[in-house]
């Protein structure tokens, strides 16, 4: 029963002391609150309006004012006391522990002090836009009446270098000049706003009238001078060439000349309403087709000057393949008696002979044309040097079969060299070996000997058939260089355990009497090395002496290589 009671008593003082933090919290809140209010009442909007309510305002300036106006009335009189209403209830609940309304009307508050503060920063930043643009366009207007002036005056004393298009700019001066009118009104009725988008049409208008008056001249003098003179400088040049004969009706020159005219007149009308945008890009179109027509004329001139010089030569250069043919014909039956060609390769000559003959008819047909002088010589100059390169084509297939052919005779000569290197090797190892007192040769080095003097015999055989077949020459030579090195390599090793073997039973024959391990490993060494296996040999002694003295094996050999 006693528990009981105090289990109540600690359960009530928790409550009391969690409710005491909460409310706490809600009262940190509330101040939070208040002094955001009167942040707001203390805004100093009552004193921007009172500046913007000494100028003279009228239209739309008066209407935005009283608009301002109304809303920071409707802020004082009516929301912030709601707002007011709101934190005496907020604090009526937390006092009565209803945290949960409390909670609720303060994101209410806090709602309605956001939408408070967005309106006055709307209020104060429309109020600085007026203010500043009263000053703006002060500042501004000087500046571009000052840029007014300066066109005018450069249009009166330049008016010359623009043509009919001074109509036009001067056009758009009187409608500057109005505009500048029509800002003093504005300005003068108090509308600053209107005046300030007076300003801003005025810098774009005049920033784009500077540009025609800059970029005109230069643009009327292509349009009207440039370009029509490097047009008739095309129909000069086109006249001149017809009278020397050139052919150029392929190149529809008249067609395109007329229509780059027409377009000249068509830029030149834009250019009378000061429109620089159309004509600055189709002048750079016309430059374009102007330089292809140039470049299409001095084709035609390069083509004739290459069929000047290079159709003469062409009988020659056919002579010359001829002769050559008749020459590598030749050569191939000479050839053909010592050495077996490849498949195809007997044929090679006749298939030149056919090429040959197929480019002299082409070419026949080609030097009509050329005489009847009926045809554009970019399309001659064009045919004559696929000919041209089909000739040299032959000529370089030519060049290396007559090489493959000289190929042959030398390949045959450095075999025979090859093959007589590979005997005297031969004949060294075996003068090496008996130098070396080698007892007997082991089973495996006299089977790679033999198969050495086979495939040099193979090559022998392969040299003196008739015809020669080349293909089987090298494979048979490169069999008996690989296996030639491969027996360099193993009689080396052979003379090395030979003579290595020797040393160590000679050396170990010390240690016979006074060791029977000794005895028995140089006993089987001598063994191995009658049956002419000398590297056992060498194996079973020198186990047998470095078991009695560690490093004798390396002592021997530095002893042998010194000897």
């Amino acid at each position: 029963m006693v528990y009981g009671i105090i289990s109540i008593i600690v359960l009530i003082l928790i409550l009391l002391v969690v409710g005491f933090i909460i409310r706490k919290k809600y009262y940190k809140q509330i101040d939070r609150l208040e002094a955001w209010k009167i942040d707001i009442m203390n805004r100093p909007v009552l004193d921007e309006l009172g500046k913007v309510k000494q100028l003279n305002m009228t239209g739309q300036t008066e209407e935005k004012f009283e608009r301002w106006r109304r809303s920071w009335d409707e802020i004082v009189t009516v929301r912030l006391p709601d707002a007011e209403d709101y934190l005496f209830d907020i604090e009526e609940y937390t006092d009565k522990y209803r945290f949960k309304r409390a909670k609720s009307e303060q994101e209410k508050l806090e709602k309605v002090l956001q939408e408070i503060e967005a309106t006055i920063e709307t209020i104060l930043s429309e109020l600085s836009e007026l203010i500043g643009s009263e000053e703006k366009n002060k500042v501004e207007i000087e500046h571009l009446q000052k840029k007014y002036k300066s066109m005018k005056k450069h249009l009166l004393i330049h008016r010359h270098n623009y043509g009919d298009s001074i109509k036009q700019l001067e056009t758009d001066l009187n409608a500057i000049a109005e505009s500048f009118g029509e800002f003093d009104n504005l300005t003068a009725n108090g509308d600053y706003l209107e005046a300030r988008e007076i300003v801003i049409g005025l810098t774009a208008n005049i920033a784009g009238l500077e540009e025609k008056i800059e970029k005109l001249p230069e643009l009327i003098t292509e349009i009207e001078t440039v370009l029509p003179s490097q047009l008739k400088e095309i129909e000069e040049g086109k006249k001149e060439m017809l009278d020397k004969g050139f052919i150029l009706e392929h190149l529809q020159l008249e067609k395109e000349t007329q229509h780059l005219q027409k377009a000249l007149g068509t830029y030149s009308d834009f250019l009378e309403k000061a429109e620089i945008t159309e004509v600055e890009n189709g002048i750079q179109e016309i430059k374009e087709k102007i330089e292809i027509l140039y470049d299409l004329l001095e084709k035609e001139v390069h083509a004739k000057h290459y069929l000047q010089k290079h159709h003469g030569e062409i009988s020659g250069l056919f002579e010359e393949l001829k002769k050559t043919n008749e020459e590598i014909k030749t050569e191939t039956e000479i050839v053909q008696e010592s050495y077996q060609l490849l498949d195809g390769e007997q044929q090679i000559p006749h298939n030149f002979e056919k090429e040959l003959s197929q480019l002299i008819k082409r070419y026949s047909i080609l030097e009509t044309k050329i005489m009847e002088d009926n045809s554009a010589y970019t399309i001659l100059s064009e045919e004559l040097k696929e000919v041209k390169q089909l000739i040299e084509k032959i000529g370089k297939e030519q060049q290396e079969f007559t090489e493959h052919l000289q190929t042959l005779r030398k390949d045959e000569l450095e075999a025979r060299e090859k093959v007589q290197e590979l005997r005297r090797k031969i004949a060294e190892m075996k003068r090496l070996i008996s130098k070396s007192n080698v007892p007997g040769l082991p089973f495996d080095y006299q089977s790679v000997f033999d198969q050495a003097l086979e495939y040099i015999q193979d090559v022998f055989k392969s040299l003196n058939e008739k015809p020669l077949n080349m293909a089987s020459v090298q494979n048979h030579l490169n069999n008996a260089v690989d296996t030639v090195e491969h027996l360099s390599g193993k009689t080396e090793d052979l003379i090395e355990s030979v003579l290595l073997a020797e040393k160590v039973i000679q050396y170990g024959n010390r240690y016979r009497a006074r060791y029977q391990k000794v005895a028995i490993g140089l006993q089987q060494a001598e063994e191995a090395f009658r049956s002419f296996d000398y590297r056992l040999a060498l194996e079973e002694a020198a186990t047998a002496v470095e078991a009695v003295e560690p490093g004798a094996l390396k002592e021997i050999e530095k002893m042998l290589s010194e000897e």
